[in-house]
């Protein structure tokens, strides 16, 4: 049996493709906002080290692995641990930029689920971050752990008494970890091949950078993993039509048989 197959029609896809300049625009006014507003948690130095303080206490009272545990993993070698330094600082980013700029061009339906997603986790965790001032676990010298971007680098930060760039107390929740987990949903979600199921490998191995370099306790991971599924409740995953199917194995479609070609195709 021959199977006939025709273009796909013009379907809601590229109805739903969002125009580009609007897109960049907002994509970018929001993450000016983003940055101004972490600029106006900076300076809670003390609360910052209090807050610290119990959350580490309370990691260890419900029995949570220490973080020392993935660090002592990352130290056994200069090479491995410059590695997750140069992951925590150079993948954050671009991987996400990366995943919203093909959805944008392959999934324009998902990308704009996917960017309100994003957009309500970011604003939660910057609202978390005004509300609780979190100095990392590099930081206070109680959790003995190694500031390793410093030692080893490369590092991202600079003194938290002069760097006036970035807010360093905004540990809880980890948006390295919140946005590399909605990377690989996002691509779970939107894609069919069967090497689909890898991604989860993405922020498995972040949460491991995060954690193994003293940047975030396992805490932050799970309060963004939180703030993340309260996002999915909220804006569901969209369904993925045959159009969209279609082009994911290129733009074909099979057609509709009549039923004498069912009937035939039996003989």
């Amino acid at each position: 049996m021959n199977a006939r197959t025709e273009p796909a029609p013009a379907g809601s896809d590229a109805i739903a493709r969002p125009p580009l300049v609007r897109e960049l625009l907002l994509v970018a006014g929001l993450f000016l906002v983003y940055k101004f507003g972490r600029q106006l948690a900076t300076g809670h130095t003390g609360e910052a080290f209090h807050h610290a303080h119990r959350v580490w206490d309370f990691e260890r009272a419900v029995h949570l692995p220490g973080e020392g545990a993935v660090q002592s993993l990352l130290l056994h070698g200069d090479g491995l641990v410059q590695l997750a330094n140069t992951y925590y600082a150079a993948v954050h980013f671009p991987a996400t930029a990366a995943f919203l700029i093909w959805l944008y061009l392959r999934r324009p339906v998902h990308y704009v689920w996917a960017r309100r997603v994003l957009a309500a986790v970011t604003a939660a965790a910057l609202a978390l971050h005004l509300l609780f001032p979190l100095a990392p676990p590099r930081m206070p010298a109680a959790t003995g752990l190694v500031d390793t971007a410093r030692v080893y680098g490369p590092s991202v930060y600079g003194d938290p008494a002069t760097d006036s760039l970035s807010n360093q107390f905004a540990a809880m929740p980890s948006l390295h970890f919140g946005w590399a987990l909605m990377v690989a949903i996002g691509l779970i979600a939107a894609t069919r091949s069967r090497w689909r199921w890898l991604w989860p490998a993405h922020p498995l191995l972040t949460l491991l950078v995060i954690v193994g370099t003293a940047n975030h306790y396992w805490l932050d991971a799970i309060v963004a993993a939180a703030l993340l599924g309260l996002a999915l409740a909220v804006i569901p995953v969209p369904h993925r039509t045959a159009t969209t199917a279609a082009r994911a194995r290129g733009s074909l479609v099979p057609a509709q048989r009549d039923e004498r070609t069912l009937v035939g195709a039996g003989r």
